[in-house]
């Protein structure tokens, strides 16, 4: 039987996408079935004022399932039972000063578990965080991977094994880009980084002379073609609650350099070479491998083509829809 689903997302802002991204691809499915609505908060922040803003401004409707996409947790305290709420992930909110930690924990943790009737997370290592942090409510998690965007395809591309272009994304802190950068150090390459610069990542890529290309607030197309133009990604992050970035490129074909811990192991499968983050030598040791190492590459690629299989749109929007018909 259709159903009305309301999709809750954050205020957009140009830097921050991937949250709408995701949504946006499930809704395209789910809408052949159901009626899709999108409603985007007025405005942005974590900030006590806006929080009562945006709960004052949702007017709750019998009748419709509201789907919390994330980052806005709260907005379960106006809609409870008739919410899904979506975590992606926990460590990255739990950082700061005593005060900020109780309030994180308190509105986008404890309070929205407690109203809603379901939370999907987007991996196993989430799964397992957040359930330290909600014991109480582990009974209503259950895990829905990220879909990779049907965008995302095949792309043939000659490796370049003399100045290989080298794909970066992210430049914040647990994005890990400084020992990635020291670990490239006198490697011939070219870099592609995406993402706003700090202003010493900036003076370490010249102080060493990085041939690179620096781009920021890229539409969908637009990392797509980053893609297509690299020829592989290093993804060395100290914590993700997903990692889209390596479903993406083994969509495109490319092989994918990333960490051995957390959700990217899991996102990866056995399709990349997996490194210690922390480990700088085995950051490089793995770049010089793939450069140099033709079998290993197409054997990655291959296998990166059967892994995005676990990530179909399709797929995914099954498992929402068998939560959405249990209201």
């Amino acid at each position: 039987m259709p159903k009305t689903i309301n999709f809750i997302s954050r205020k957009r802002l140009p830097q921050y996408h991937s949250i709408e991204g995701v949504f946006q691809t499930v809704q395209k499915v789910l809408g052949k079935d159901h009626l899709c609505m999108w409603t985007e908060l007025k405005h942005s922040g974590a900030s006590p004022l806006v929080l009562l803003k945006n709960l004052i401004s949702l007017k709750r409707k019998n009748n419709v399932i509201y789907h919390i996409t994330g980052d806005v947790h709260y907005m379960a305290l106006v809609l409870r039972g008739q919410a899904i709420l979506t975590i992606h992930d926990v460590g990255s909110a739990l950082k700061g000063s005593f005060f900020r930690r109780v309030y994180i924990r308190l509105f986008w943790f404890y309070l929205p578990a407690l109203f809603v009737r379901d939370i999907t997370v987007i991996s196993d290592f989430t799964k397992a965080e957040l359930s330290v942090i909600i014991p109480r409510f582990k009974h209503k998690i259950s895990v829905v991977a990220n879909p990779l965007n049907p965008m995302f395809k095949a792309n043939q591309k000659t490796f370049n094994t003399e100045k290989p272009l080298i794909l970066l994304i992210g430049t914040k802190a647990n994005k890990n880009l400084e020992r990635t950068l020291e670990a490239l150090q006198d490697i011939s390459c070219k870099l592609l980084i995406i993402g706003e610069l700090s202003l010493a990542q900036k003076t370490t890529l010249d102080t060493f002379y990085f041939d690179y290309t620096n781009r920021v607030n890229l539409s969908n197309a637009e990392v797509y073609d980053c893609y297509k133009t690299c020829d592989l990604l290093c993804f060395a992050s100290l914590y993700e609650g997903f990692g889209m970035p390596i479903i993406e490129a083994q969509a495109t074909g490319r092989p994918v350099i990333t960490s051995n811990i957390g959700a990217m192991q899991d996102v990866a499968g056995k399709a990349a070479i997996t490194i210690d983050p922390y480990d700088v030598n085995a950051i490089r040791k793995a770049i010089v491998t793939l450069i140099t190492d033709a079998k290993l590459r197409d054997e990655l690629v291959i296998k990166g083509f059967q892994n995005v299989n676990r990530f179909t749109v399709d797929q995914i929007s099954k498992t929402y829809n068998a939560i959405y018909n249990t209201f």
